[in-house]
């Protein structure tokens, strides 16, 4: 966030040296614009630290036009993912340039240490299930929490009813790697009210890309249980997904519908291209 300061000192010269008016505006109108810059920068950083998953002492964050450049280092390939996410999340941005690194030394002591090994697969487990329901559309405003223990997976947090912690516990029992569910989440009408309201304003700020609904709907084939995900092409232009390839039986065909359905600013899904396999 080194910005300001240089703003604020070229504006400070500029004053100095009686520059017109005109530039004064100008100089005022960026110094606005780099604060606002400033406080998303704030925001995402921020969310990074609320989040469980994610250290945000290894993440670097810079807010320009817009677009929020993420640099630094993270465990896993869930976490890079998560990051993006929350990022998007954040009012103003509508982009994100994610640079983020992972960390070789952490896979590599993994795999050498039986305590890590675990540790690093209960980390990615509780992550890529936290991703699956913020991707979701019908769980993205739910306050939850997700911990992974040698494969269970215990939620807690509210949902807005009862359908909506069915969903959830559904959406993390099929997860590749999950062997039980815990499913803690409490239901009130308190709940329900911000819920839904939450959901309203993110509905009504939302601007999701193709690219972004492309790489949410593949990650999530891919992190089913039940599905062959490198085996399924997702493509998205305005919003409408289309999927082809190819998957064992029409239950598997109706599972990556229902998946890709579910992703947040998807319009409708197209799978005709989609074969079952005879």
């Amino acid at each position: 966030m080194h910005k300001l300061k240089t703003l604020a000192l070229a504006t400070a010269t500029a004053g100095m040296i009686g520059l017109a008016p005109f530039s004064a505006f100008a100089a005022e109108g960026d110094m606005s614009r780099e604060l606002s810059e400033a406080r998303q920068e704030g925001s995402v950083w921020t969310a990074f630290a609320l989040n469980r998953h994610l250290n945000p002492f290894a993440i670097e964050v810079d807010v320009e036009n817009g677009t929020a450049k993420i640099t630094g280092t993270v465990e896993t390939s869930v976490e890079r993912d998560l990051a993006e996410q929350i990022a998007l999340g954040v009012d103003g941005v509508n982009k994100v340039d994610n640079q983020l690194k992972l960390d070789p030394k952490f896979e590599a002591k993994a795999s050498s240490e039986p305590n890590m090994s675990q540790r690093f697969e209960d980390a990615t487990l509780a992550a890529t299930v936290k991703s699956k329901l913020l991707w979701n559309s019908n769980t993205e405003g739910l306050d939850i929490d997700v911990d992974a223990v040698n494969g269970k997976v215990t939620l807690n947090g509210s949902a807005q009813n009862p359908e909506a912690k069915e969903l959830a516990g559904r959406l993390a029992a099929n997860t590749d790697g999950v062997r039980e569910v815990s499913n803690l989440l409490s239901v009130s009408k308190a709940d329900s009210t911000a819920a839904q309201a939450q959901n309203a304003a993110d509905d009504a700020a939302a601007s999701i890309s193709d690219a972004w609904i492309t790489s949410k709907v593949k990650s999530s084939l891919i992190y089913s249980r039940n599905l062959d995900g490198l085996s399924i092409t997702v493509d998205t232009q305005k919003g409408m997904v289309n999927l082809s390839g190819r998957v064992l039986s029409n239950a598997e065909k109706q599972l990556a519908v229902e998946t890709a359905r579910n992703i947040r600013g998807v319009r409708g899904v197209d799978a005709d291209a989609l074969h079952v396999d005879s």
